[in-house]
């Protein structure tokens, strides 16, 4: 399916975000305030991670993205780096059949090739288990960064395209790593950061940006409802005037 670029076409703006796309911070902060280990806190955030995709399927989100590992985040210590890792790996052991039970379809974008041969096999079973749901597609971002996305799309184009030098965004888009999703109408990012962290750098040019200081372990239903309901009062014009914007609704 194609989908409207935000700044090419004037894109649908729904009352219920079609697509959520969350950095999910202050795992760590979390547990050192509670003088627990770091670990404690990437543990409890696995358990957040199962309430906001139960709480974006029934309100009816239909795209979910995680943003679980970034490329930068190899510069952690090499201790919380390897516990990341089997966190992924018991995660998939443990949720992969309650999303497929739940129609809901799982993918995983980014630079795979630095996961072990054990975790790429489990990721590409999980994909191929999930590939016909419907309900809703989680996206879970893992060695992702928005810059190796659109470095990586531009080499796939240019070989597509031998011999051409001017391009469009059009012929861009396709081999972007979530060419199969529309651009995120919300982004939610916890944990008291404002930043955008290399995340989605193509995809966020006109999303709505909700900051919350709430760490990702304490992140609710009620959270998220906080967070759809501030999208919900955003003016989207898309470079239009509010004046445009009042015109086409009356």
């Amino acid at each position: 399916m194609k989908y409207t670029s935000s700044t090419t076409e004037v894109p649908d703006a729904p009352a219920v975000p079609r697509h959520v796309a969350i950095i999910m911070d202050g795992n760590g902060r979390w547990a050192t305030k509670r003088f627990l280990p770091r670990v404690a806190g990437h543990v409890k955030g696995v358990e957040a991670v199962r309430t906001v995709v139960e709480s974006c399927a029934r309100r009816g989100v239909e795209y979910l993205t995680l943003f679980a590992f970034s490329s930068e985040n190899w510069r952690r210590p090499e201790e919380e780096v390897s516990l990341l890792m089997r966190l992924f790996v018991t995660a998939l052991e443990r949720e992969v059949s309650k999303l497929h039970a739940n129609n809901i379809r799982l993918r995983v974008v980014g630079d795979l090739s630095r996961a072990d041969d054990k975790l790429q096999s489990m990721i590409a079973a999980a994909e191929r288990k999930t590939a016909a749901n419907t309900r809703m597609t989680l996206t879970v971002c893992f060695n992702y960064g928005g810059r190796w996305d659109v470095m990586q799309a531009v080499g796939q184009m240019v070989k597509a395209h031998p011999g051409v030098s001017d391009f469009s965004e059009e012929q861009l888009a396709p081999h972007l790593a979530m060419a199969y999703a529309p651009e995120p109408d919300l982004f939610i990012r916890t944990g008291g950061e404002q930043r955008i962290s290399n995340f989605l750098l193509w995809q966020l040019a006109y999303t709505e940006l909700f900051f919350t200081d709430t760490y990702w372990p304490d992140f609710s239903a009620g959270c998220l409802d906080e967070a759809i309901a501030s999208y919900q009062h955003r003016e989207r014009r898309f470079g239009r005037t509010g004046a445009q914007l009042a015109e086409k609704t009356s």
